[in-house]
């Protein structure tokens, strides 16, 4: 099945809602959302002026979208209490609470914290850590001590990679994994594939080197997370250090590293940190054309996702899209 097709029949399944922040000045927020509610892949809240909304786009209110003036709302009294109780333990002040609240990312994560949406979309008009920051904040991990990590989506037509979907992760968030971090976000990244997709799960922990070709802190660190994860994961295909020509090419997988067990099929990439993966991510998403999806968060109890500024209405669609599926699970 289309990969686009795929994921929206998962949606349609049990629609979600989903706040969006940057609606009262993104006109691709709203023209995705739009699209989204008509086809039922999620319910959406918009935040803004519902009478400037209404002269710049025409009516958007129905049964499948409402729109809250976050400025004026009578729930910013209580998030900002909310926000003092959970805060004040690192010196917050009630002032600050306050002050918090008027900012639209932090009546967002209010919102999916106290139930009134399932989950968060935003990025398009601003930075990675304006959607992320207040979510560390507010939004509690699945689990204590959960590493909150990102994973990127990427397809479309490249001989490379056979038109089929991709993973890397982390391009977002964790800035130098350890090795037990990695680990953490492999997994992580192999439970939101096996959520969205049928095929097996092929991990590969990229390096510059394949099969201990050369020795350094960054190559031992990707050796290490390859064999923790092989010993802890052993039902999930995976293996590394490799390159990336060797984890996603036969031919070179079976020249540079024969005994490997991915066989130049992996379909999820583990970087050895943030510089590598933003690197990786945005070549394949600028040179080689693909499509791409997020950064899709991975860990939160409640998903937070980030568009990246260039995404188009389709790649904001998507990504509503799975947030509406990741919000299935809670």
């Amino acid at each position: 099945m289309n990969i686009k097709k795929q994921i929206f029949k998962m949606a349609q399944q049990d629609a979600k809602t989903l706040v969006f922040p940057e609606a009262g000045y993104s006109n691709r927020i709203v023209e995705a959302v739009r699209i989204g509610t008509s086809k039922n892949l999620f319910k959406a809240i918009l935040l803004g002026d519902e009478s400037e909304m209404f002269l710049k786009h025409g009516s958007l209110a129905n049964e499948n979208i409402e729109i809250i003036n976050y400025e004026k709302s009578n729930l910013k009294e209580t998030f900002a209490k909310e926000i003092f109780q959970l805060r004040q333990h690192k010196g917050l002040t009630e002032q600050q609470a306050l002050d918090l609240i008027e900012n639209p990312f932090y009546f967002a994560c209010m919102l999916v914290r106290d139930g009134y949406a399932d989950g968060m979309v935003s990025g398009v008009e601003n930075t990675t850590a304006q959607t992320f920051r207040p979510a560390l904040e507010l939004i509690k991990g699945q689990q204590p001590n959960t590493l909150i990590s990102t994973t990127e989506l990427f397809f479309g037509r490249n001989r490379a990679l056979k038109n089929k979907p991709i993973f890397v992760s982390d391009c977002a968030l964790v800035e130098n994994p350890t090795a037990e971090g990695l680990v953490e976000i492999a997994k992580n990244s192999v439970d939101l594939w096996r959520m969205l997709f049928i095929e097996e799960p092929k991990v590969a922990f990229l390096s510059y080197s394949t099969n201990k070709s050369a020795d350094s802190e960054s190559i031992n660190k990707m050796r290490e997370a390859t064999e923790l994860f092989k010993k802890r994961y052993p039902d999930v295909i995976a293996d590394g250090e490799m390159q990336l020509d060797t984890a996603i090419n036969p031919t070179i997988s079976l020249k540079k590293f024969p005994d490997n067990k991915i066989k130049g099929e992996a379909n999820i990439l583990i970087v050895p940190d943030i510089n590598s993966g933003s690197i990786l991510a945005k070549s394949l998403q600028i040179i080689s054309g693909l499509t791409c999806v997020g950064p899709i968060s991975q860990g939160f109890s409640r998903p937070i996702n980030d568009c990246a500024r260039s995404s188009s209405v389709e790649e904001i669609l998507l990504l509503s899209a799975i947030t509406s599926i990741q919000s299935q699970l809670d």
